[in-house]
């Protein structure tokens, strides 16, 4: 098994704090948010390469952040070419550009670098073991206004996603869905496949509502939370949960 970390993004949103620094760097609770999911990778047996996918722009700041990192499994650096938000190729063009550049040829762990995951990832990772089908983790969110915000999953009794909807106006249910899933090797064939259908590049939420029309596609239900680091409001939440200082730059 591999891994893709996404962290090709420019961050507006967190402007003027991420112009020139990537997001996933930034600090929270005396570690970076990127080294709160590389902590988690670390420990999972199964997990053999791990790439980080940035951009042209901020690949020397990761490589810096790499050349500090202390024993762990080895981050391979990959950058897409891009240089503004203008550029970006987009979740599922990173993936793609990843998928032609990296050899990720076997069952491919994907993750968004600006998330923390606080629940153990490889429990996520042996749910996928157990039944080697295409997943994604699910949490539940009672808040409307944020679930119109993110992709939400309607599940059957064995945890099947029936349907995908990437940020609807109205949610049919309260399974959120975060940037996380883990494909099967056989899998990633698709993903060339649904954007020479015209499929949108952006949103990963995108190729999974495709998806689970073609495949089977199960949810993990998370038993725990996930901090989305996408606004300056979040990351401030984020610090104070963690202890850190509040306000501080890169």
């Amino acid at each position: 098994m591999n891994a893709l970390i996404l962290a090709a993004g420019y961050a507006t949103r967190l402007y003027p704090l991420t112009k020139d620094f990537p997001k996933p760097l930034l600090d929270v609770g005396e570690r970076t948010i990127l080294d709160h999911l590389v902590d988690q990778m670390d420990g999972i047996v199964a997990l053999k390469r791990i790439v980080l996918i940035t951009n042209r722009r901020f690949r020397p700041l990761f490589e810096n952040w790499r050349a500090g990192r202390r024993g762990g499994k080895p981050v391979e650096i990959l950058d897409d070419g891009t240089t503004s938000n203008e550029e970006r190729l987009g979740a599922i063009g990173d993936l793609r550009f990843a998928l032609e550049h990296s050899d990720l040829d076997d069952d491919l762990l994907v993750a968004a670098a600006d998330n923390i995951l606080r629940f153990p990832l490889a429990e996520f990772v042996a749910a996928f073991l157990a039944r080697p089908a295409s997943h994604l983790g699910v949490h539940h969110i009672e808040d409307m206004e944020r679930l119109r915000r993110t992709g939400v999953a309607v599940l059957d009794a064995e945890d099947r996603v029936l349907a995908f909807t990437e940020k609807p106006s109205t949610p049919k249910t309260q399974w959120a869905v975060p940037p996380l899933y883990l494909f099967p090797r056989a899998t990633l064939a698709r993903v060339g496949k649904y954007l020479s259908q015209g499929g949108s590049p952006e949103a990963p939420g995108n190729f999974i509502e495709w998806l689970c029309r073609r495949e089977p596609v199960f949810a993990y239900r998370i038993a725990g939370s996930i901090l989305d680091i996408g606004t300056p409001q979040s990351l401030e939440s984020a610090r104070r949960l963690f202890g850190g200082f509040v306000g501080r730059v890169p």
